[in-house]
């Protein structure tokens, strides 16, 4: 079985954002040879996720919504995280419910996704550099 690792670099320069980041992972497939196996993609960091779903403006503006309200940042001092003077608290929580990671299997040198299905970048406290992790094990 091969094995090949690949960062990813990204820095949004706000706040929160999605950034697909399908054709970066089917370049780090491409350049692993592998033909048949599994693609672990992983956010390196606590305040951002790896999620698969539809590349869709609508539903990445309802995802906005939806966790500004799950963990809504303001105000920051509700957080008993923030006490120690970061103001990210919510950030943890938002990359908590989207996910740290997603597996996609690999046929024929191809990510096999189903329809509509994508990978994304989810950042939650940017405006800095942060990394992700491609790791692609199989023949």
């Amino acid at each position: 079985m091969k094995s090949f690792r690949k960062e990813l670099v990204f820095n949004v320069p706000s706040r929160r954002g999605f950034i697909n980041i399908t054709r970066e992972v089917e370049q780090a497939l491409h350049e692993s040879g592998i033909k048949e196996g599994l693609a672990l993609v992983n956010s390196m960091h606590i305040t951002s996720s790896v999620f698969i779903n539809d590349d869709e403006g609508g539903l990445h503006h309802d995802y906005e919504k939806w966790l500004e309200k799950l963990a809504p940042h303001e105000p920051v001092r509700e957080y008993r995280h923030n006490d120690t003077g970061e103001d990210n608290a919510d950030a943890h929580m938002k990359r908590q419910v989207m996910g740290r990671e997603v597996v996609v299997a690999v046929t024929n040198g191809q990510l096999d996704f189903g329809t509509w299905e994508q990978i994304f970048y989810g950042e939650f406290d940017g405006r800095r550099r942060k990394r992700v992790l491609v790791k692609i094990m199989g023949e």
